[in-house]
């Protein structure tokens, strides 16, 4: 069994928003992803309007501990869950998912809205989004 994975980001979030919704559904905040130019070419196919799936490394988080495994979200005081069913970057892999909608392309840089990710944050991925009902 393999005990560790390694990742390295494909790129960089950059927003000037200084407070960051918790989640990217009640998000307005816009930025940018700045992907590195060595993987701009497999940005080709995404455009305007497009709706991608983005992987990020939650690099602000302090480190997991075991009493994190049951938390209590910020919205539902008093309300102890298992972290595995919150959306809390305190994870014992701290990687986010975001549904962010495309704006712009220009290069190697996407202009995105929905942001729930800090400036800075690392992206390890981006994959398009498909509700179910599209995928056939």
């Amino acid at each position: 069994m393999q005990e560790e994975i390694c990742f390295r980001p494909i790129g960089w979030v950059r927003t000037e928003a200084r407070e960051i919704p918790r989640h990217h559904s009640v998000s307005n905040v816009r930025g940018e992803i700045h992907i590195l130019p060595k993987y701009e070419k497999g940005l080709k196919d995404i455009k305007p309007g497009d709706e991608i799936y983005v992987i990020f490394h939650f690099h602000l988080s302090p480190p997991f501990e075991e009493k994190d495994l049951v938390q209590e979200p910020p919205h539902l005081p008093g309300v102890k869950l298992g972290v595995f069913s919150t959306c809390s970057p305190r994870r014992p892999n701290p990687i986010g998912l975001s549904v962010l909608k495309v704006i712009r392309v220009r290069g190697n840089v996407l202009e995105v809205e929905r942001i729930d990710m800090f400036d800075g944050t690392p992206v390890l991925d981006i994959k398009p989004f498909k509700p179910p009902q599209a995928v056939k």
